[in-house]
């Protein structure tokens, strides 16, 4: 009993570290944010009210609870290896290569494991609908959160993020020279594509693209 509870704790404690973590892309180097910036922990809870809330609005014919048990744990590598996003200059077979290491570090000895990892393997792998329903989820909640950043004002101009490393990448920069006129214009045009296959995601995107956010 008492090996369990050390199990059980040192999971649990280990893993809310991300309330300890702000998200990488609102920092000064990124989008350099106006204000707080949100920790990795409130874009996990965004993820699973996200997939809540689709849930109880369409018969989406999924396992929710294994979802929502994907979405909890999908970013737990980052309590060790912090929030690596796509302009850090890492390939990504080497950023999912450091975060399985690091997610299984995080989980450590707790009697199910097995489970928890099949399940952040299946999320990577995105090969079931859960997996791409949850992978959709967590695209889309950073989308959400831009257009949220906008509408209360947060995002700076663009003219104000030249020396941000988002800011020269070449597609966004091929998307400014395309008219972008704001930030979350540059996160539409980069994220759009990720949902043309999927028309909820695809209509909701668009949705928060033609109204306000800001509640």
């Amino acid at each position: 009993m008492k090996e369990k509870i050390k199990s059980s704790m040192r999971f649990y404690l280990l893993a809310t570290k991300l309330k300890q973590v702000i998200r990488t892309g609102w920092d000064d180097t990124h989008w350099n944010i106006r204000g707080r910036r949100e920790s990795v922990a409130e874009h996990v809870y965004g993820c699973l009210i996200l997939a809540i809330s689709l849930d109880s609005n369409f018969d989406l014919n999924l396992n929710v609870d294994k979802v929502l048990k994907m979405l909890a744990i999908h970013e737990i590598g980052e309590v060790i290896i912090g929030d690596i996003t796509p302009h850090d200059g890492i390939t990504p077979e080497e950023k999912m290569e450091m975060e399985h290491r690091a997610m299984i570090e995080v989980i450590g000895e707790v009697i199910k494991k097995e489970e928890l990892k099949r399940l952040l393997f299946e999320f990577d792998e995105q090969k079931t609908k859960e997996a791409r329903f949850a992978h959709l989820c967590d695209k889309l909640e950073a989308d959400i959160q831009s257009k949220v950043y906008q509408d209360t004002n947060c995002h700076h101009s663009l003219e104000e993020q030249k020396n941000n490393v988002t800011f020269k990448n070449p597609r966004v920069q091929a998307i400014i020279k395309s008219g972008a006129e704001d930030a979350f214009t540059v996160w539409y045009e980069m994220d759009k594509d990720i949902y043309k296959d999927d028309m909820l995601f695809k209509q909701i995107l668009d949705y928060i693209k033609e109204n306000s956010l800001d509640i």
